[in-house]
């Protein structure tokens, strides 16, 4: 009789960490690298990163100059996400939490979409229903961000069985904090996709905090890639630093759940730079040294330190990059700053293709209320 685990066998072995690039940049020498960048991809994973960063500094300045209600950056996990990104097949489906616009910068959203989308303006498909950072895109193959933790989860397995019953070389793509992984939604989707071979790539971002709360409080166990294992499907740990062994890592994946029919895990240990939102102030939970001494892992530096070595990239490159972007952000945000939010009875609109009585009855005690009041609305919002 033998009883494994816990505190009785505290000795166990802890999976490993996937790597390819050491903390500087440079090839690790006996890595394993299955799917190697080539120079185009390479420069175009880094150019993502680069405009990310460039685009998170303005938009979260903007954000403290009043311009928008709120923000969240990517700080610190740039790698983890345009990675994975580049793994994908530009059909799969991807369920986010909400620290994963690198994927939709990747496929193609545009700064002028996000400005939109921060206003909440006309242009703006949700026509300013969601609060700032609630991406989604119908035409990149991206659902709509939902506030609630683990949410997308469920979700996630069950469009991977479905593209599984109709014989899709796709899969779905669930993003995810290590904090979400407390929530009963994450089981109950992991047991869904195991027992149904739904092909789900479940992508933990294991950043050290859920909001304030760190990893070393929010579980006992061995991280969270051996939870997949216990679900019975494969998982790996993976440095979400390092840009090509995320790629690596999430193309593999990909290719194991459509080969063999099943979910994959992938905890990427990587670390938010940044606080978690423009809510939050980290500095009252971490202390400023710690903070400092990951910021000087920056992954993008880190990447771009291997292109260099390549010569793939070079100074004057990066100078025309960031001013170029930073040009390009500061534009779109003016734009999008200038359109006229969607009018009051955007409230009531895009959920029946016939609006019932009583909603019609709603929409028009509501405009009255908004036309006796008008200091209720917003002064660029039209009372129609």
């Amino acid at each position: 009789m033998e009883f494994l685990g816990g505190p009785l066998t505290p000795s166990s072995p802890r999976i490993p960490c996937y790597r390819t690039l050491d903390g500087t940049g440079k090839h690790i020498p006996d890595a394993v690298v299955p799917h190697d960048l080539q120079q185009q991809d390479a420069v175009a994973l880094y150019t993502a990163m680069a405009k990310l960063q460039v685009m998170d500094t303005i938009c979260y300045d903007a954000q403290r100059q009043g311009r928008f209600s709120f923000f969240m950056t990517c700080a610190g996990e740039e790698a983890t996400v345009v990675g994975s990104a580049a793994g994908l097949d530009p059909r799969d489906m991807v369920f986010s939490q909400y620290r994963e616009h690198g994927v939709l910068l990747w496929r193609g959203f545009s700064f002028d979409d996000f400005a939109n989308q921060l206003y909440g303006n006309s242009l703006e498909p949700g026509q300013g229903r969601q609060m700032p950072i609630h991406y989604g895109s119908k035409e990149l193959n991206y659902q709509t961000v939902s506030s609630p933790l683990a949410t997308q989860l469920p979700h996630a397995a069950g469009a991977a069985y479905a593209m599984k019953l109709d014989g899709a070389d796709t899969v779905a793509a669930a993003y995810f904090g290590e904090g979400a992984s407390s929530e009963g939604d994450f089981h109950a989707a992991l047991n869904f996709a195991a027992t149904l071979g739904a092909p789900c790539l479940f992508i933990c971002r294991n950043n050290g905090y859920a909001i304030s709360t760190p990893a070393n409080e929010q579980y006992a166990g061995d991280g969270i890639a051996c939870r997949g294992t216990a679900y019975g499907m494969p998982a790996i740990r993976v440095d979400g630093g390092d840009a090509r062994a995320v790629y690596c890592a999430t193309r593999a994946a990909r290719e194991i759940a459509l080969r063999d029919g099943c979910p994959v895990l992938i905890e990427a240990m990587s670390y938010r730079s940044g606080h978690h939102s423009t809510s939050d102030d980290s500095s009252r939970y971490r202390t400023r040294e710690e903070m400092v001494a990951w910021r000087a892992r920056d992954p993008v530096v880190r990447f771009r330190h291997w292109l260099v070595a390549n010569a793939w990239w070079d100074e004057e490159r990066e100078k025309q990059l960031r001013h170029a972007t930073r040009q390009q952000v500061i534009e779109a945000l003016e734009k999008a700053s200038k359109v006229a939010k969607p009018p009051v009875s955007a409230l009531f609109s895009d959920v029946y293709a016939d609006m019932p009585w009583h909603l019609q009855e709603q929409l028009q005690e509501t405009l009255q209320v908004a036309r006796r009041h008008p200091h209720l609305c917003p002064p660029d919002m039209p009372v129609q």
